[in-house]
């Protein structure tokens, strides 16, 4: 492994919330648009472990680096989910536990083929683990960002500290795949122009795939609606068009304007 992904998983770790008073929310709960923001993020985060499944069918699973991280990866995003699970029990809402095994269980036919597709793609298309960590990169800025638009919104002290430590991992996760998806396309010219393609016409905002679309699109235009939101989404398109091959790939900016 290289020296920069055996030091990002040795720093690995459960997220630290032992200081975090969750029993603050009792005495200053969240107004109901971030806790409906805060309900998305914990249930797309439960979910991570299934995406996961799929991403490690492909040929990816060859490549002991991306495992390593990947194995990191599902860890810290299981404890983001638990995390945030404590502030909606706080709220007597149900626990990520229960809600995750529900969304799991309406969602086993569509998992399975997604399963099946994955795996196909991985045997025609050698360029697939490009995509995926493309793919991986944007899902992680976007998360990132609409951490930090929760926070600004909420303007709740416990629950923006608890967001600044899951943030301060989830750069760590944006690193590992934007090290990875440049190394890739740099390499390869059928690797820029699949993953071009794949996200122009596949990607949409994380959890939109788990989450109901009325879900999808509050969250959206909660976060990202006003002027702070929409410069976080051109900082996104920024982020992501210093990619080999994806300069001038616009896909938040519009989506969040739509």
């Amino acid at each position: 492994m290289s020296t920069s992904t055996t030091s990002l998983v040795e720093r690995s770790a459960r997220l630290e919330v032992g200081d975090i008073d969750f029993k603050a929310f009792a005495d200053q709960p969240l107004d109901p648009d971030s806790l409906r923001c805060l309900r998305y993020m914990c249930d797309v985060e439960s979910h991570t472990i299934c995406y996961l499944r799929e991403v490690l069918a492909t040929r990816v699973h060859q490549d002991p680096e991306v495992t390593a991280f990947l194995a990191t990866w599902g860890y810290e995003e299981y404890w983001h989910g638990e995390a945030l699970s404590r502030v909606l029990e706080a709220h007597g809402r149900p626990s990520a536990p229960e809600r995750a095994g529900q969304l799991r269980r309406s969602r086993r036919a569509k998992d399975q083929v997604r399963l099946l597709l994955f795996t196909l793609g991985s045997a025609v298309l050698p360029d697939l683990p490009a995509v995926h960590m493309a793919w991986g990169a944007l899902n992680e800025m976007t998360t990132q960002a609409g951490y930090a638009r929760l926070a600004a919104k909420a303007q709740h002290p416990q629950l923006t500290e608890l967001l600044r430590r899951i943030m301060r991992q989830e750069g760590r996760h944006i690193d590992f795949y934007t090290a990875q998806a440049r190394a890739r396309l740099a390499a390869s010219a059928s690797a820029r122009r699949l993953t071009r393609f794949a996200l122009r016409r596949f990607w949409a905002p994380v959890g939109s795939g788990v989450m109901p679309e009325p879900e999808v699109r509050f969250l959206a235009r909660h976060l990202f609606g006003d002027l702070a939101g929409q410069e976080a989404a051109r900082r996104i398109d920024r982020q992501l068009g210093r990619l080999p091959g994806l300069e001038g790939l616009r896909l938040v900016e519009p989506l969040v304007a739509a």
